[in-house]
């Protein structure tokens, strides 16, 4: 980032966090142009990370001294921040913007329970009030008391995709902390590769092809993933690197902020009370996530974010 200081002050670095933020939380407004193009979620993602991720695998193969002795995690993140990207893109394109974010918002959880898990880290009781707390949201927004007696939860493929999402972004997250030898550059991109890998392989697997398409509709998904997508996450590596972990994680909430407000201004969605009082306790658990003082964590708190973001 040439053109930001090297040394930026708190203001600096807290203005261009949430310039990132932003621009993920504005991120469905493409996506849904996409598919209303006739673009399916992973014909999208293939021509936007994947284009940048063949680009990234000359940088990874440059890096390959540095990462050579972490390969297998480095693999692991290459699939799974594949995976978390490719589900959250294909969730955005097909289902409501608000209720995946919060969904997606569920990251803390699985955060948290794989660091007690795999990491061995101490868990203080704040952390788990606030698991405990986005599960019963999760319950909210899916129906909740609401439902009939004996009938299933609302659950759809687009939820189970959006917090599958979720679940992936959290073990990217629990992994890169352990692949403390690989730079950040490289868990970075490995990620644009593997969302590529992956959404080949759907496209494959369902028999899509690339529709014909005008020179506005080629020229869109190149600028959103070689300016948004990456404007984004350089500018977020920019932030994060230059604020404390616990007041980038507030920060970065104006990411659910942003997406939820501006699909119900004009997305035309809506949300119902019980999907309200869901959606507060998952923004609730997520506040508290990332306000864990550093005296309750063990490694560092992870922070609820979306898209190609590692910590």
């Amino acid at each position: 980032m040439n053109l930001l200081p090297a040394q930026p002050t708190d203001r600096v670095a807290t203005g261009v966090l949430l310039f990132s933020a932003s621009l993920w939380g504005l991120s469905w407004l493409p996506l849904k142009w996409f598919i209303a193009q006739g673009l399916s979620g992973p014909l999208v993602s293939l021509c936007t990370y994947g284009a940048v991720g063949v680009l990234a695998v000359w940088l990874l193969w440059r890096d390959r001294a540095s990462w050579r002795a972490q390969w297998a995690l480095v693999l692991a993140l290459t699939l799974v921040g594949g995976w978390a990207n490719t589900s959250f893109v294909n969730a955005l394109m097909r289902g409501d913007v608000v209720r995946v974010m919060f969904l997606f918002y569920l990251s803390p959880v699985w955060s948290v329970l794989g660091g007690w898990l795999f990491l061995k880290e101490r868990i203080p009781p704040t952390r788990w009030a606030a698991v405990v707390a986005a599960i019963v949201g999760l319950w909210l927004v899916l129906g909740g008391p609401g439902m009939a007696a004996g009938e299933a939860l609302a659950f759809t493929w687009v939820d189970a995709l959006a917090l599958s999402a979720g679940f992936a972004f959290a073990a990217n997250n629990v992994i890169a902390r352990a692949a403390h030898a690989v730079p950040l550059r490289t868990k970075t991109f490995c990620v644009f590769i593997g969302c590529g890998l992956l959404s080949a392989l759907a496209s494959g697997l369902t028999g899509q092809t690339l529709p014909a398409m005008s020179g506005l509709v080629v020229l869109a998904l190149l600028a959103y993933g070689f300016v948004w997508m990456l404007l984004a996450t350089v500018t977020w590596q920019y932030g994060v690197s230059h604020l404390e972990s616990s007041r980038a994680g507030v920060i970065l909430l104006a990411e659910l902020v942003v997406s939820v407000g501006t699909a119900l201004a004009f997305g035309g969605e809506r949300l119902t009370p019980m999907g309200w009082a869901g959606g507060a306790l998952i923004a609730f658990a997520a506040l508290a996530e990332a306000l864990a003082s550093p005296a309750e964590e063990t490694r560092s708190a992870s922070v609820p974010v979306t898209g190609v973001r590692t910590p």
